[in-house]
């Protein structure tokens, strides 16, 4: 597939966020930067962000290339039901808020990491430290970086090198400042991105209009249900070919909230937002961030069907084909080239700073566990604040070069965001049984947790392999099951669990939110429950 590449105005548009992304986080770093900074200000930017720059910057870090590319690509295969991912996660979001954060913040928990530790003992939360640190570095950063480098290749011709190479440096400038730093310019970040990618539905959308000679947005929506409704499902039947992907009701009612619980709730990832701002503050955060949820099929999977609505009364024939295969993934990248002078600089700019914001949040949790996790538990047991924050840069520096140097490796992977995605999920039962039931279940022993850490890799590959006929999410939630219940069998086989003093203190009060937030979480639920009716 070619690329029609950048114009001169496209650069001028790109090289304004450029620098004005990088001005910005230089004066929030000036702004609020004081002579001494503490290892929980520069990590968690404590009671530093605003309720609305936490929303953004759980968006900015969730959004990355694969929405862009992967979801339109969805979109144009599947069609509205890829939308579950978004969706379902608005609904998880507000659980998240109402029920696991105010756990952490109740007992001062920075880490993931810490969690295990206080909770369980420091072999469980060492081995889980040291296995986040491998993922993190070793398979989400560098898929970051390659998948990022990989779409503005497509997308803009980019050289592929210098792509990942500037990525890498892009966000190190960014996420060096700290946290407050990276949620002050994830919102600028989450702007460029709803901005451009509206540019692009705009342009699907006008183009489906002029085709049909039916002008007008309404218009070029309701073209799309006539010419493409089976793609206007949000659950799929058995016989449908992707029934595998998104299996039906589990998309609602099954797997997918232990998916999207164990993202959104203990992932460091992205709680680490949440995780320095006073609990009504960080609710309303997450709040935002689902409501911005909401918005996201908008952006990355009408496009999608636009462009299948398209190919299907003859246009981009020979720009959808990889040979003689059809390629889902080129409908984002082919609408992109179509786009005007300055808009299509506009979509580069939301692209780039989904990719920046999340590489950005990315080495920033590698660098808080590793500091407070690895080497000021043991390596440096009383190392000074000014220390732990330099060797948080440091661990920065070293990611992100590892990142660099092993991301165009992935290139001889014909399926490099499926065969990350699905593998790297294998612990998402595991880590969601070990720490829902840490929270809520007292009996929960140390070594019941243990063994369900060393258990969820092996299961999920057995699972994987011996029956390869369920589909991942259905798979995810039979193993979250029995993983479950090896738990509460070893914790009511141990009679010390009765009295378990790692237990956590659950008051009734934790768990009430205020009138603003249950306003909003009811809209938002309304709102799905209107988009699942209609959809169904």
């Amino acid at each position: 597939m070619s690329t029609t590449g950048l114009q001169s105005l496209d650069y001028i548009v790109f090289f304004i966020y450029l620098i004005g992304v990088s001005a910005y986080g230089y004066w929030i770093y000036k702004k609020k930067n004081t002579k001494e900074v503490s290892s929980t200000d520069y990590f968690l930017a404590e009671g530093s962000l605003t309720f609305w720059a936490i929303g953004a910057s759980i968006i900015a870090s969730n959004i990355s290339a694969e929405h862009f590319i992967g979801m339109s690509g969805s979109g144009f295969a599947i069609g509205l039901a890829i939308s579950s991912y978004e969706w379902m996660a608005a609904a998880s979001l507000i659980v998240v808020a109402v029920f696991i954060l105010p756990v952490y913040l109740k007992n001062k928990i920075y880490t993931m990491p810490q969690f295990l530790r206080e909770r369980y003992n420091p072999t469980v939360a060492t081995i889980m430290a040291v296995f986040w640190l491998l993922l993190y570095v070793f398979v989400n950063l560098t898929s970051i970086l390659y998948l990022g480098a990989l779409a503005l290749e497509v997308t803009a011709g980019l050289d592929f090198t210098y792509g990942i190479v500037g990525l890498g440096l892009f966000a190190i400038v960014i996420t060096i400042g700290g946290m407050k730093v990276i949620g002050y310019t994830d919102v600028v970040q989450v702007i460029v991105l709803v901005l451009g990618g509206l540019a692009t539905t705009y342009l699907a959308l006008d183009l489906v209009s002029i085709h049909f000679n039916r002008p007008g947005l309404f218009n070029a929506l309701a073209l799309l249900k006539e010419q493409a409704d089976s793609h206007f499902h949000m659950i799929l039947p058995k016989e449908d070919p992707f029934y595998k992907d998104l299996p039906g009701l589990s998309v609602i009612i099954g797997a997918m909230w232990i998916n999207n619980l164990a993202y959104f709730g203990c992932n460091q990832y992205i709680i680490q937002r949440s995780l320095g701002a006073s609990l009504p503050t960080a609710r309303k955060g997450i709040l935002f961030a689902a409501l911005l949820k909401l918005l996201i099929p908008i952006i990355v999977v009408i496009p999608g069907i636009a462009a299948f609505v398209l190919y299907q009364n003859g246009m981009f024939q020979q720009e959808m084909l990889d040979g003689n295969v059809v390629k889902p993934d080129h409908a984002y990248p082919v609408l992109l080239n179509l786009l005007p002078a300055g808009l299509k600089g506009m979509a580069f700019a939301a692209l780039t700073a989904a990719i920046v914001a999340s590489l950005a949040g990315k080495a920033n949790s590698i660098s808080t566990i590793f500091t407070l996790d690895i080497y000021k538990q043991y390596i440096a047991p009383h190392a000074s604040e000014r220390q732990l924050v330099r060797v948080g840069r440091y661990t920065i520096y070293v990611a992100m070069g590892i990142g660099i140097l092993i991301a165009p490796q992935l290139r001889v992977l014909d399926q490099a965001y499926q065969f990350i995605q699905e593998y790297s999920s294998f612990i998402t039962p595991g880590v969601f049984a070990i720490f829902i039931l840490g929270m809520f279940w007292k009996r929960t022993t140390s070594a019941a947790a243990l063994t369900a850490a060393l258990l969820t890799i092996p299961l999920s590959t057995a699972g994987k392999f011996m029956y390869p006929e369920i589909p991942f999410l259905d798979r995810m939630g039979y193993i979250f099951l029995i993983l479950c219940a090896v738990i509460a069998a070893i914790s009511l086989a141990d009679p010390k669990s009765k009295n378990n003093p790692k237990g956590l203190e659950i008051e009734a009060s934790m768990f009430q939110p205020g009138r603003s937030f249950v306003v909003g979480s009811v809209l938002i639920c309304g709102v799905l429950a209107a988009l699942y009716t209609i959809f169904w």
